[in-house]
């Protein structure tokens, strides 16, 4: 017998201010048929002035707490992936944390779009090893405050939102049957920090800065990094592509989607795809894409599910959950 971590509900937040492409044809030089081709994405939601990451957030955790049917006294961990913090410090995760109403620990993890993939592995190895019971993981993004929004090369393909999970430690068999999180996979490499990256910090300019990024060299390494990090998932748990019900990948290009799963030979109706209505949410993108896969019903009980991601960093990475 093993411990693992079981997923008990979801939840998701959009803000309500939705910008299309046509909208962004009266601010940049662009097109509807430009950003569509060479992204899929159609339209984004974008946080209200004043609309912070951590009401963001809390909203997403509140809905999942509801979903799981328990009370946020009962968690004793929040972990929260976010790029776009409220303030350089304290982590949002404690406003999310006061807000709510829970006791333990709060602490955020920056690994840009890899985030989400990145704290429900620091999640689930605190429920594996008996430090907390429940958790919940958040992915929360207010990342238009990072654009450029002269910049037509950025500024079309992101946009912000929350999603959140519950996790909960319980005692499995210890095989690919098991619920839960069956295995996360992480990895960085720090020599390609500048193919994505925001030009400013606390530390060097004083300044927030704006996203700057190198699209196709991020296209390329994303397909073989992707490639590599899902089959390490699938060895680990004795698996094959054709085991896998869903894959719940980042939502940052459709084309990049569309490659991964043409070489895993995953058919497009198991691929959950929210890109062309929200974007690159970041960390979000997971959770807000598994979200509305559970609320429309399209994931059940015992549904293997792949999730995978690349971010700035580079940072990706990979897990298999099992509904």
């Amino acid at each position: 017998m093993v411990m693992r971590s079981r997923v008990l509900g979801c939840g998701i937040f959009l803000p309500a201010n939705v910008v299309t492409n046509q909208d962004l044809e009266q601010r940049v030089d662009t097109s509807d048929e430009w950003i569509v081709q060479r992204t899929g994405i159609k339209s984004r939601h974008i946080a209200a002035e004043g609309e912070k990451t951590s009401d963001l957030a809390i909203a997403a955790a509140t809905r999942a707490l509801e979903h799981a049917g328990i009370p946020a006294a009962s968690i004793d961990c929040i972990v929260l992936a976010t790029t776009t913090p409220d303030n350089t410090f304290p982590a949002t995760a404690t406003r999310v944390q006061a807000a709510l109403g829970t006791v333990g620990f709060a602490m955020d993890i920056q690994a840009v779009c890899a985030g989400f993939v990145y704290a429900m592995a620091v999640a689930d190895n605190f429920l594996r090893s008996g430090q907390a019971r429940r958790a919940l993981v958040i992915g929360a993004e207010t990342f238009s405050r990072l654009l450029d929004w002269n910049d037509r090369t950025t500024c079309v393909l992101f946009g912000d939102g929350a999603g959140a999970i519950v996790l909960e430690a319980y005692e499995a068999k210890g095989d690919s049957s098991d619920r839960g999180v069956l295995s996360t996979h992480l990895h960085s490499d720090g020599s390609q920090y500048d193919l994505l990256y925001v030009d400013g910090g606390a530390s060097s300019t004083g300044t927030i800065g704006h996203v700057r990024m190198h699209g196709q060299e991020i296209f390329r390494h994303a397909i073989s990094k992707l490639s590599a990090v899902v089959d390490e998932a699938l060895l680990a748990n004795g698996l094959e592509s054709t085991d896998i019900d869903w894959m719940v990948p980042h939502q940052a290009n459709r084309r990049i989607i569309d490659g991964l799963a043409r070489k895993m030979k995953l058919s497009p109706e198991k691929v959950v795809l929210t890109v062309d209505r929200h974007g690159n949410t970041s960390a979000a993108s997971i959770p807000l894409a598994l979200g509305e896969a559970v609320a429309d019903g399209r994931v059940k009980r015992g549904d293997l599910i792949l999730m995978e991601a690349i971010g700035g960093g580079l940072t990706w990475g990979s897990a298999l959950i099992r509904w």
